[in-house]
């Protein structure tokens, strides 16, 4: 049963909803900002209240069959590893915009909240928290570029580790931690890179 649920996951989260509102709105929100297929360029383009709607349903997608797997009783430790990663993999990686997709962050929440009861993902959404009033403090207000906000969730994800490690979360989670971090630092690594881009480019000037 874990393949299957493993592909029911990756079903779920392969779901675009954010791209297909935008469709429906007229709107093709790959061409806005960084070209992320999220809630994100959704709330820039459309407005909060349909960004908030793409962040819910990017939300549940991660948070339902994870937290609905878990009720049942039937898959338990390793075994939920391919399972948890499998909706961020989804979303990531879609079927239905030809394997590429998003940043996976609303599904990270929603795959740690039914993961832990909600637990890691608040202390997640207060490193970024954090993150975002510190970089506020840094830029005078100004905004952040999609770069800034791809490092600070990858590096927010990998403060995350100490949190699970303190609290003693079981192996299984931890291999699913460092799965989660690897996608999110494969569909952050431009952010990563393009300060060594740039670095080089004016060396070369």
């Amino acid at each position: 049963m874990t393949v299957v649920w493993t592909l029911i996951g990756f079903f779920s989260g392969s779901l675009m909803f954010s791209y297909w509102i935008g469709c429906l709105l007229k709107m093709n929100i790959r061409k806005t900002g960084d070209g992320n297929p999220g809630a994100a360029n959704l709330w820039k383009e459309a407005g909060f209240q349909f960004g908030l709607l793409g962040i819910a349903l990017d939300f549940l997608k991660g948070y339902v069959p994870i937290y609905f797997i878990l009720q049942t009783g039937n898959e338990t430790g390793v075994e939920l590893i391919p399972i948890a990663l499998a909706p961020i993999l989804g979303h990531a990686f879609s079927p239905f915009l030809k394997f590429s997709g998003g940043k996976s962050l609303a599904v990270t929440f929603g795959v740690w909240s039914a993961l832990t009861q909600f637990r890691a993902s608040f202390i997640y959404a207060l490193i970024l928290a954090f993150f975002f009033i510190l970089t506020k403090i840094i830029k005078k207000g100004g905004k952040t570029s999609s770069n800034e906000d791809g490092i600070q969730t990858t590096v927010g994800f990998f403060i995350l580790l100490f949190y699970l490690f303190y609290k003693h979360y079981p192996n299984f989670m931890l291999w699913t931690w460092l799965g989660n971090f690897s996608i999110l630092l494969w569909k952050n690594r431009n952010a990563f890179l393009q300060p060594i881009k740039n670095r080089r480019a004016k060396s070369l000037i």
